[in-house]
């Protein structure tokens, strides 16, 4: 009687492997990338208008005490966004990427555009901080569903031995963001002089978001569905015509139990990524200004001159990331943090020009060390059908962690008096990301969990085929030569007792 191969034992074939279109690649990515910029142009604009926020919406408090009443502004969203992680995570693993991220982008936008419309504190009173907090809260609720979205959407058009490097440009959309916020911000203040600036200018960068954002929706609208969902998609209608309808319930409860481990990965990465970033980029500028007294313009001119050198760095780690693997750039930057925060911070605090510059460029090449690779390693631990929903809800919890380290820095700066506080921070940081790095499994060159292995053309999928081959006959061989040794030692077992044979 012939044997019947179960679909999970199917040997694999070249009509198995997903081949990605090079077009639809550039545009996916153009696209996140996008809405990612989109969200760190808010974050670059607001950290380095901390100072004038302050005046504005806290104009009663002292000078201490405005900035870190900004930043917590700041801070606050912060706790809306696991359950904009969690709506938008269950309708993307529902309903699609493509069609969360349209929805997404709108929100962040508009909330962005209408910070730039506030009356000020002398105007309207309460009201102003209070207008303030909701749309922060708008953008909070947004942003929980738009990195782990875009991350995914990349991830899920990306070939198996180029995702390092696709999901590098996530990133490196969030630092041009960033970049063109804050030299925004410069721009129209030596422009404008300090009185019209922070008499109403202050508005104008906030205003910018909306054109962006219908840009990103454009782009985002225009888009396919990703190959490895429409893949879920039909595997699920071959199964059973109502599958979409009625999914299978995976309740949180379920994913944290079947996949604890993914999930403390992700909080892992997510905290020393971004906690660092936020500490860096977000911080920093009012760190140099308020603390160390240097003129504003000169703080954000060295952090915008770090940041054009970490959009080089950014895509060359992830190229490197599909060579040699993420697991040595989540260890080394991890470790490198530990050793040279505080020597980092030593620099910044010297009163010297070139080494404040280069304390912050150490700081900002261990940053890229996280970033190069954090977009392609997220969404490879997750499988297809909950891969939104649980980088999400893991995604968010770690950045409601993270997000409050403007506030938390500034805080104990003020309370200590001690400036290397900042440093201590991101050694204790560090110290979760090499457990995490230590802990993780290699994802560079491996098709996504559950997925069919995708190439960017008919060679690339030979060779992929070929490899998958060799792995089977090396495991194989492997197997034999256990059984081999198992043989010899029953016999040698067997040789010591007499009565068996």
């Amino acid at each position: 009687m012939k044997s019947i191969r179960s679909s999970k034992n199917k040997p694999l074939n070249i009509n198995d492997i997903t081949i990605i279109d090079d077009s639809k690649l550039k545009k996916a990515i153009t696209a996140a990338a996008l809405g990612n910029a989109m969200e760190w142009f808010d974050f670059g604009v607001y950290g380095f208008l901390a100072y004038v926020l302050g005046q504005v919406f806290f104009p009663d408090a002292s000078p201490s005490v405005q900035v870190v009443a900004a930043l917590a502004t700041f801070s606050v969203p912060f706790l809306v966004r696991p359950l904009g992680g969690l709506v938008f995570g269950i309708l993307g693993d529902k309903f699609g990427r493509q069609k969360v991220l349209s929805v997404t982008i709108i929100i962040m936008s508009l909330s962005t555009f209408c910070i730039g419309l506030i009356p000020s504190y002398a105007s309207i009173g309460i009201f102003a901080p209070l207008l303030l907090l909701l749309a922060k809260l708008a953008q909070g609720f947004s942003i929980g569903g738009e990195y782990s979205g875009a991350a995914i959407f990349v991830a899920e058009y990306s070939p198996d031995r180029k995702r390092g490097f696709m999901g590098s440009w996530l990133d490196f959309g969030s630092i041009a963001g960033f970049l063109v916020g804050a030299g925004l911000v410069v721009l129209l203040s030596s422009i404008m002089g300090d009185a019209k600036f922070q008499a109403w200018g202050w508005r104008i960068p906030f205003l910018f978001a909306l054109p962006l954002g219908l840009i990103g929706l454009y782009l985002r609208h225009a888009l396919e569905e990703t190959p490895a969902f429409q893949q879920h998609t039909d595997k699920m209608d071959n199964n059973a015509q109502n599958h979409i309808a009625n999914p299978p319930k995976m309740t949180l409860k379920t994913i944290i139990k079947q996949y604890w481990k993914s999930l403390l990965v992700c909080v892992g990465l997510v905290m020393v990524t971004n906690v660092t970033y936020y500490m860096l980029l977000t911080y920093m500028p009012s760190y140099l200004s308020h603390n160390l007294n240097y003129h504003t313009d000169h703080g954000v001119l060295i952090i915008i001159a770090i940041m054009i050198g970490m959009l080089f760095v950014q895509p060359m780690i992830g190229l490197i990331s599909d060579k040699i693997g993420r697991k040595p750039f989540i260890v080394g930057g991890s470790l490198g943090l530990l050793i040279l925060a505080y020597p980092a911070f030593a620099m910044i605090n010297s009163d010297i020009i070139g080494l404040i510059f280069l304390g912050l460029l150490i700081l900002a090449v261990l940053l890229n060390c996280f970033t190069g690779v954090m977009a392609s390693i997220l969404p490879a631990i997750f499988p297809t059908s909950i891969r939104y929903s649980a980088l999400a809800i893991a995604f968010n919890i770690s950045v409601l962690i993270a997000g409050a380290t403007p506030t938390v820095a500034a805080w104990l700066v003020e309370e200590s008096g001690n400036l290397y506080m900042p440093a201590y921070y991101l050694m204790v940081v560090a110290i979760i990301g090499l457990i995490t790095g230590l802990k993780m499994n290699e994802t560079a060159n491996q098709p996504l969990r559950g997925a069919t292995p995708a190439a960017s053309d008919r060679s690339e999928a030979k060779a992929i085929l070929s490899d998958h081959f060799d792995s089977i006959e090396q495991k194989v061989e492997d197997i034999d030569e256990q059984i081999e040794n198992l043989q010899e030692q029953r016999q040698d077992l067997v040789d010591q007792h007499p009565k068996l044979d």
